[in-house]
Parts: structure tokens; C-alpha cells; sequence
């Protein structure tokens, strides 16, 4: 046996391969399958009576810690309740006061969740005491003590208010997710308690909470936190690997659920760790068709977990399984951590994930499938464990597993800088080259994206940068700067409600369902949106369209689009509405004038266009780059002369993705404005 962090792991190699080409051919042909708590209404918060937890053992000592210091390190073990009863036991203490706790999460389906598991433990209705705030939606009142909410969200309200007045104590929790929010977040809570001392202000407490981190480093950064370490109740977790490697690890999951759905008891729940929502949804579809042909196995419940999906539509998975059924829950890392999933006795890890790396030199991301680390299939097995004894099946052998990473690279090592500088101006850093990060961004990374900004406008000077007047209105939209600068600029062209659609539709991601069987139908039942204006202007008919459908669900099924990808964008549009209304922005449309809107695009994009060669293929104009039209692109076989995109993504080929036709004069005149800018600075 071996024993990490207490947490007992067997590590046995079972052989996928004796049913592994068995279950393949039948989920490509399914057809020759042989396999057949109550709210009283208070508002004043009561005695709970759930069962103690292990961190209710150490209460005495952990508030006596806080008490004497300002900032502190939390090891709770999975299971332990350090995410709902350390904030319970805080709401009691003198040095809170009149002030709020703040639980910070990196995902919204974890603060929505563990607020209303609190307000249910306290009896209290949720948005009272406890209440939450997420993007897009939020459930809080004056009266509110204990807020949850995501990291962004507190970066949000750090624009208003860089000393986060409105708390005595933040927890950061999910520490070790280190997302680019939380890393900011950091350095944020850091300075707020040294300018709150200097001030004279109630002084600001951090919690930094997690079941896994590098202690030491997280030491150091916060002065020499102390650490406490709280036992959980983590169950043992038999991990099983594969005798050898498959190339589709899709396949090898969706095998690996059949097999254990065959012989499981009901109601032990099945968790499998996918990439994407284009994989989820794909291993859905075949799950579905499977399960119509298994006989004598419980029923199943497919449930699909990423982030953009709804938040309604991500807590049906905390539903637990009735009667004579099983869940099965397909879902990205979303599923990690954070949030405690009922009756999950299985994991099956596809070993993957899809992660987005910015590359400064070459003005692109890759977006690609890879490995994950040690740490995180660590993670991903403790998902079986939380309620008894369960299994982990690894779909790779155990060799791929020593081979990995020990530890994913900090997000704010790997991603585009332009929003974090922008924030951080906005904030009101002034030397933020300087900037207490953990781990340092590459320098050279950090310039470029400086020059970007103040190529949109949105900064004065690189060397000593300053918020410009279009920057600061910029800075209160949560969209990528390039973004930002065309709502802002779709005053100048009278088009803001096509600009709303549009940048709605691409925060919402993927509207289209990937059909690969059905693929004729699906581009006959889409071509009257088509447009030989891009693909943002196809963006435009789509949702044009579907707001005027009668049976909108009916009609997305129809015409082969996500009816929970265009309601998220329809909640997106409500949200950046209530922004410019906040920021007086005045909203006007081009009615049916797409010439102006693909104008206003050019503001935004024009550092992310390309010329199409004598050879046929495309060339970026800042880069000097060979790219090539999405294959899922409306101008794909169109060939403009001129095009700008969203993003360049690298898989076989470098990609442009979102592509529209401009007019090179359009390019022209927003580049001499940038020049001009730059040379004024």
C-alpha cells in the first residue's frame, strides 16, 4: 500500500485491453450491444445540526491563531469543513465586527453551492446572512456576513475599492488553484493590509485555505504565515492503471464507465475527468445511445460539468442518485476541487486536459490537449474518497504517471497579461513593474502586452504607464482589452447593441453543437445565417433569431445550436448592458448596417489582422506570420483579402478563429492612430 498526505492509495494495474476494443466498436455502433435540509424563514442564524466535522475539533485553537495575527495558512484535508464551518466560526468572533467575511473560489458553481450549504446549516434563507456573488448573478442584502464569491468577482470590487473595506477577513480558498485572479488577489489582499495599518483602518485578516500546496512557498510570499494542518476524513481510494497506453482517451473512459456501470451496485456515482464541453458533449451523446441498449443495469443519469454551462444547469449535479439509478457526471478540472459531488464512489481519469498558453513572441495561443500533472491526478483520485472507500481508474499506465510534471505552471506564467495590467492600473498601482506577484510573469511578456495597450488607446506610455480616460472605461468591462476597446468605441459608430451581441455570444463560447453524423443537416438547417461578413456577423443573425423563436429550445434543436450556450449569452448581454448604463454609456443600433459594425470590430482588432497571400494562404500583419481561416469558419472557402480574427490558435496548423472582413483602409486608419499614440508617448 502506499500512504500519501493519509490518504491510503493502492495502486493496481487492471487490464482495459480484454474489453477495451469490445466496448469501442460497440459505442461506435450501439445497435449490436450484447449489454443490455428546511429553511424556517429566520434571518438570524441557528444552532446547525450536522454532525461535527474535524475542523470542529481544532476550532478553539485556529480561532485563538487568527485572533493574534493578520495572516494565516489552512491545510484542511479533503472532507474536513474548512470551507463552511471556518466562516461560521468567524461570523461569532469580536475582531469581524460590523464588517463582512469574504470566501473567495475560483469557480461559481463552488460559491454558489458551499453558500447555500451554509445558509441551510444555519437555517437562514440564502441571500441574508449568507449570501453569494458571481458573474452574472448574485444573491446578497445589506444584512449579508458571510459572502461568497469568486476571485474575479473580489478583483471586481477591488476597482472600487483597492482596500476592500467592506471586509475584516478574506479567505482565499482553492489556494493552490493558482488562477490568474488568484494570483492577483494575492498581491491585492498583501497591499491592503499594509495601507489599511497605515490608515488606520480596521485591520484586514487573510486565510489562505487548501487540501494540497507548497507550504513553503506559500509561507514565504504571505511573511512567514503560520501553517495549521487539519485532518479530514478522506476514505481509501484503490487507483487502477492501464496495462498499456490507447490513443483516444475519450474511448477509453467511456469503456472504462461501461464496464464499471455493469457490475456496480445503484447509486454509486461515477465522476470522469474530460477536456472540453465539445469532448463532454460528444461522450454524452454516445453514453446515451449505449445506455438505451444495456439491460439490467441500473438507469442512468448523463450529466455533463464545465464552465460555461449554466449555473442551474452545473448544481443538477449535486442532486443525489435515487432508487435504481447511477450519475454519471462528465466534466472538465472544474470538478477538482472545490465542490464535494454526493455519491461519487468512481473516478475515471481521461489523464488530460485542455489548457491555453500564450505565446508573447508570436502573438498566439496554443490551446492543447496535454498530460496533467502529478498534482492534479492526485486531486482528481480524491473525488472517490469523500463519502467511503471508492476507486480511481487511470486510463494510462503507471509509467505515464511517474513521467509527469509534479506540479501545473502558475496560470500567470502562461496567459496573456493585457487584463491583469489593465486591473492592476485601475486598481491605482502606479510602479506595477513591481507588483508583488508570487511568481514574476516573464518581463518580456509583460512589455509587449503594455505596447498592445497602449496601441488600443487604453494606457500612456509603456515606460511609465497611466490609465487614459478610454482605459478606465475600459477596465470596468471583464472582457479581454481588444474587446473592451470596440464596445467602447461602438458609441463612435452607433452600433452598441450589435457590439453587446456579439462580444455576449463570444464570452458564452461554443454556440454551435458539434453533430458528427449528422453534419449535412446541420449546415443545411444553419445556412440562413450565413454571411460572406464573417463570422460575427453570422454571430448577429444567429442570436437575431433565436430571440425572436417562439419554442426557443425546440428551435436551437432544430438548427443544431446550444440552447444553454445562447441563454449564458443571453444573461452575458444583461450584464455588460448594466455596466454601460452604470457608466452612462449611451446605447444606440446600426439596425440592419453590418458595415459599420465590422468598422468598429477594426478598433479593436486591427493588431489581430491578416492579408490573404498569391499562394492562397494568409499572412498576419504584426507578426509576419502563416495562418490559415478555421476550417468551422463561415469564410473558410471565401478567401477575403483582408480578414482580423479573435484569436490564433495553434493545433496541426495556426488558426485564426472568429474571422470577419475588413477594409484595409479601416486597418489603416486605427494603425495611424496607434502610431500616433505611441509617438506621443
Amino acid at each position: 500500500d502506499w500512504v500519501w498526505k493519509k490518504h491510503s492509495r493502492r495502486h493496481t494495474v487492471i487490464d482495459f485491453d480484454s474489453q477495451f476494443d469490445e466496448m469501442k466498436h460497440y459505442l461506435a455502433d450501439p445497435s449490436e450491444s450484447p449489454v443490455k435540509r428546511v429553511s424556517n424563514g429566520a434571518n438570524v442564524p441557528q444552532e446547525d445540526s450536522v454532525p461535527l466535522l474535524p475542523v470542529c475539533s481544532v476550532k478553539n485553537r485556529l480561532m485563538q491563531e487568527i485572533r493574534k495575527r493578520e495572516t494565516i495558512i489552512i491545510m484542511g484535508e479533503t472532507g474536513s469543513g474548512k470551507s463552511t464551518k471556518i466562516p461560521q466560526f468567524l461570523s461569532y468572533e469580536k475582531c469581524v465586527g460590523d464588517l463582512k467575511i469574504g470566501i473567495t473560489q475560483p469557480r461559481r458553481i463552488a460559491a454558489i453551492s458551499l453558500s447555500k450549504r451554509v445558509s441551510e446549516e444555519l437555517r437562514v434563507p440564502l441571500g441574508t446572512f449568507v449570501g453569494y456573488s458571481v458573474r452574472f448573478e448574485e444573491m446578497i442584502s445589506k444584512m449579508t456576513k458571510i459572502k461568497y464569491l469568486t476571485d474575479g468577482m473580489m478583483l471586481r470590487e477591488a476597482l472600487s475599492d483597492k482596500l476592500l473595506r467592506e471586509y475584516s477577513v478574506v479567505i482565499l480558498d482553492e489556494a493552490h488553484e493558482r488562477s490568474v485572479c488568484t494570483d492577483v488577489l494575492f498581491g491585492v489582499v498583501k497591499q491592503a493590509q499594509l495601507e489599511r495599518k497605515r490608515a488606520g483602518f480596521a485591520p484586514l485578516k487573510v486565510i489562505l485555505m487548501s487540501a494540497t500546496m507548497d507550504v513553503d512557498h506559500f509561507s514565504n510570499y504571505f511573511n512567514n504565515a503560520v501553517v495549521i494542518y487539519v485532518e479530514g476524513r478522506q476514505h481509501p481510494v484503490t487507483v487502477f492503471y492501464a496495462k498499456q497506453q490507447h490513443d483516444d482517451h475519450v474511448l477509453s473512459c467511456l469503456a472504462t464507465v461501461i464496464q464499471i456501470h455493469k457490475v456496480a451496485p445503484p447509486r454509486q456515482d461515477i465522476l470522469v475527468f474530460l477536456t472540453g464541453q465539445d469532448e463532454i458533449e460528444s461522450a454524452l451523446s454516445m453514453l446515451k445511445s449505449v445506455e438505451k441498449t444495456l439491460v439490467g443495469c441500473p438507469q442512468l443519469h448523463i450529466l455533463p460539468l464545465y464552465a460555461s454551462l449554466p449555473a442551474n444547469q452545473q448544481l443538477k449535479v449535486l442532486l443525489p442518485s435515487t432508487g435504481y439509478s447511477r450519475k454519471v457526471i462528465l466534466s472538465t478540472n472544474i470538478a477538482e476541487t472545490s465542490i464535494t459531488i454526493p455519491g461519487v464512489k468512481h473516478v475515471v481519469d481521461s489523464g488530460k486536459v485542455k489548457l491555453r498558453t500564450y505565446l508573447h513572441q508570436l502573438g498566439m495561443d496554443t490551446l492543447k490537449i496535454q498530460s496533467v500533472s502529478q498534482e492534479q491526478c492526485w486531486q482528481r483520485t480524491g473525488r472517490a474518497g469523500r463519502e467511503g472507500p471508492g476507486t480511481c481508474y487511470r486510463v494510462f499506465t503507471y509509467d505515464h504517471f511517474q513521467s509527469l510534471c509534479k506540479r501545473t505552471v502558475p496560470e500567470i506564467q502562461r496567459c496573456h497579461l493585457g487584463s491583469v495590467i489593465l486591473h492592476l492600473l485601475a486598481i491605482g498601482l502606479t510602479k506595477i513593474r513591481e507588483f508583488d506577484f508570487m511568481d514574476h510573469p516573464d518581463p518580456a511578456a509583460f512589455q509587449i502586452c503594455l505596447e498592445e495597450l497602449e496601441s488600443l488607446g487604453a494606457v500612456d506610455g509603456s515606460e511609465n504607464p497611466k490609465l487614459t480616460p478610454v482605459g478606465k472605461l475600459m477596465s470596468n468591462f471583464p472582457l479581454d482589452p481588444r474587446l473592451s476597446k470596440i464596445l467602447v468605441s461602438s458609441k463612435e459608430f452607433k452600433c452598441s447593441q450589435e457590439i453587446l451581441t456579439i462580444l455576449s455570444l463570444l464570452a458564452a463560447e461554443n454556440i454551435y453543437v458539434n453533430a458528427p453524423n449528422e453534419k449535412e443537416q446541420a449546415e443545411s438547417a444553419r445556412k440562413k445565417f450565413a454571411s460572406s461578413e464573417g463570422d460575427l456577423i453570422v454571430f448577429l443573425n444567429v442570436y437575431r433569431a433565436f430571440r425572436g423563436a417562439k419554442q426557443p429550445k425546440q428551435w436551437c434543436e432544430d438548427h443544431f445550436l446550444s440552447y444553454r450556450n445562447l441563454e449564458y449569452a443571453r444573461e452575458i448581454r444583461k450584464q455588460l448592458m448594466q455596466i454601460c448604463q452604470r457608466n452612462n454609456f449611451e446605447m444606440s443600433t446600426a439596425g440592419n448596417d453590418t458595415l459599420l459594425v465590422r468598422q468598429c470590430l477594426c478598433k479593436g482588432l486591427f493588431m489581430s489582422a491578416a492579408e490573404l497571400q498569391p499562394d492562397g494562404t494568409y499572412m498576419t500583419l504584426s507578426k509576419r506570420r502563416s495562418v490559415a481561416i478555421h476550417p468551422s469558419s463561415s469564410l473558410f472557402r471565401g478567401k477575403p483579402a483582408y480578414v482580423v480574427y479573435t484569436e490564433l490558435v495553434q493545433t496541426t496548423k495556426s488558426y485564426m478563429r472568429n474571422v470577419s472582413l475588413v477594409d484595409p483602409d479601416w486597418l489603416n486608419e486605427s494603425l495611424r492612430l496607434a502610431v500616433k499614440t505611441n509617438n506621443k508617448s
